[in-house]
């Protein structure tokens, strides 16, 4: 079962933006793709760099520290198909931004 857990504000991630959330023990990487939020695990699986902190191009998200890219849809590697990055299901009630814990 999920447990819905406030992670931000609208206003605190505009369209194209993406901001680093706290989500239970949890550090998560929240994307605005022109209004509708994502969110992934907020830690590379690579070697722990900082997701929110990368560049996002459309929906791809850029690792900052070796470049590793990832959909922000999906958690999909864009090279390694084999490879899919844990991704959360984001819900926004009036202003107020919530991610799954399951």
């Amino acid at each position: 079962m999920n447990h819905w857990t406030l992670v931000g504000h609208v206003a605190d991630c505009p369209p194209g933006q993406s901001i680093e959330c706290v989500a239970g023990d949890r550090i998560i990487a929240l994307f605005n793709l022109d209004g509708t939020f994502h969110a992934l695990d907020g830690i590379c699986p690579h070697q722990g760099g900082p997701l929110a902190k990368g560049t996002l191009t459309n929906c791809i998200v850029t690792c900052p520290w070796h470049g590793w890219q990832f959909d922000v849809t999906t958690g999909q590697h864009q090279i390694n198909t084999a490879l899919k990055h844990d991704s959360l299901a984001v819900k926004v009630e009036g202003d107020e931004i919530f991610v799954a814990l399951g």
